[in-house]
C-alpha cells in the first residue's frame, strides 16, 4: 500500500521557466527538493558562489509546504512543481523538460558545492572522445559508512544551522582522494542526448530507491564504460535529509535483480569496480569463479522470490 508521502493518483504538475538570461549556461543542474528549504537555500547559494562557470539551476519542488516555492520564484530559478511528493524519478524526468544546455547535472538538495566543483567536471568532459560517459563529483561526509567512493569522516555539521563552512573551505582541497571507478551517485553529469537515449530515470523505481544504479545499468547497456568519479570535484553531503523522511520505500534492490538478472552488489563490484582507483575505461568482466558463483546465487534468489 503506497504511503501518503507518495501518491499514485495524478497530482497537479506545472512547469515554470524563469526569465531568459544574458549569459549562456554550461550545465543544467536539476535539484529535486521535498520541503527542505534551509538545505535547498544553502545548496543553491553554494552553487552560485562557488562555481567557476555560469549554470542553469532547475528545481523540482515536491509539495513545497515550507515556503520553498516562493523562494525559488523570487530568485528567478527555473522550476517544476507537483502538489504531492512524486519522488525523484518523476521529478528528474519532469525537470528535464526545462533543460537548456547539452549537459544535465543531478544534485541533491542536501549538498554544498565546494569551490570549482564544476571546473574539474568540465575538465574531465573535455577529455572525452565521445558522449558516452557518466562522471560524478566526490562527496565529503560527516560519518563513515564504508563507502569507498566518499571522503569520510570529515564532520562539518549535519544541518545548515550547525554547518562549519569556514572549516570546510579551509580543508576540503587538502583531503586525500584520487579519481575512482563506479560513478552512480550525484552530483553527476551526463550528456543530455545520452540521458534521452536511455529514457532518463525509470519510474518503476519511484520514489527513487536504487534508481541511480538502474540508470547506470541502462547506460552500461548502450555501451557506456566511463563511470568516473573525479577526486578534485567535491561537495559536502549532509546525508539522507530527504530519503530519511520516507516511510514508504520500494524494495529497489529486488526490483533491480528482477529487471537485470543480477544484483546491485554484483553490478557495482564486478562491472563498475565501484570505489577502486580509476585506471581507464571499464571492460566486461572476466567470468571468474567468484563472479560465476555470485551470478548463480542471484538466479537462485530470483527464482525463490
Amino acid at each position: 500500500m503506497p504511503s501518503s508521502q507518495f501518491l499514485v493518483s495524478a497530482p497537479l504538475i506545472s512547469l515554470h521557466p524563469a526569465s531568459s538570461e544574458s549569459v549562456t549556461p554550461l550545465f543544467s543542474i536539476i535539484i529535486p527538493s521535498w520541503n527542505n528549504l534551509n538545505f535547498l537555500k544553502m545548496c543553491v547559494e553554494s552553487i552560485q558562489k562557488n562555481s567557476r562557470y555560469h549554470h542553469q539551476i532547475i528545481i523540482h519542488l515536491n509539495e513545497a509546504n515550507d515556503g520553498s516555492r516562493a523562494w525559488v520564484a523570487e530568485n528567478n530559478l527555473d522550476y517544476s512543481y507537483s502538489e504531492s511528493n512524486i519522488g525523484i524519478c518523476y521529478a528528474m524526468n519532469i525537470a528535464r523538460t526545462l533543460v537548456k544546455t547539452e549537459y544535465l547535472v543531478y544534485f541533491n538538495d542536501d549538498m554544498y558545492a565546494c569551490p570549482d566543483w564544476d571546473y574539474w567536471l568540465h575538465e574531465e568532459i573535455k577529455k572525452q572522445k565521445d558522449s558516452f560517459f557518466f562522471i560524478s563529483s566526490t562527496m565529503i561526509e560527516p560519518r563513515e559508512t564504508g563507502n569507498k567512493c566518499v571522503i569520510a569522516p570529515f564532520d562539518c555539521g549535519s544541518d545548515p544551522s550547525e554547518f562549519e563552512e569556514t572549516k570546510l573551505l579551509k580543508n576540503f582541497s587538502q583531503l586525500e582522494k584520487t579519481d575512482w571507478q563506479g560513478s552512480t551517485w550525484p552530483p553527476s553529469v551526463v550528456p543530455i542526448k545520452l540521458w534521452d537515449m536511455v529514457g532518463g530515470y525509470s519510474i518503476e523505481f519511484s520514489p527513487g530507491m536504487y534508481s541511480d544504479p538502474d540508470f547506470a545499468m541502462k547506460l552500461w547497456q548502450v555501451g557506456v564504460r566511463d563511470f568516473k568519479g573525479v577526486g578534485k570535484s567535491r561537495v559536502y553531503h549532509f546525508m539522507s535529509k530527504s530519503t530519511g523522511k520516507l516511510t514508504f520505500k520500494a524494495n529497489g534492490s529486488r526490483m533491480f535483480l528482477n529487471k537485470w538478472k543480477i544484483s546491485v552488489k554484483v553490478f557495482a563490484r564486478y562491472y563498475l569496480l565501484r570505489g577502486d582507483s580509476w585506471d581507464g575505461e571499464l571492460t566486461v568482466p572476466m567470468q571468474c569463479i567468484k563472479l560465476k558463483l555470485n551470478l548463480f546465487l542471484n538466479q537462485i534468489k530470483r527464482r525463490l522470490g
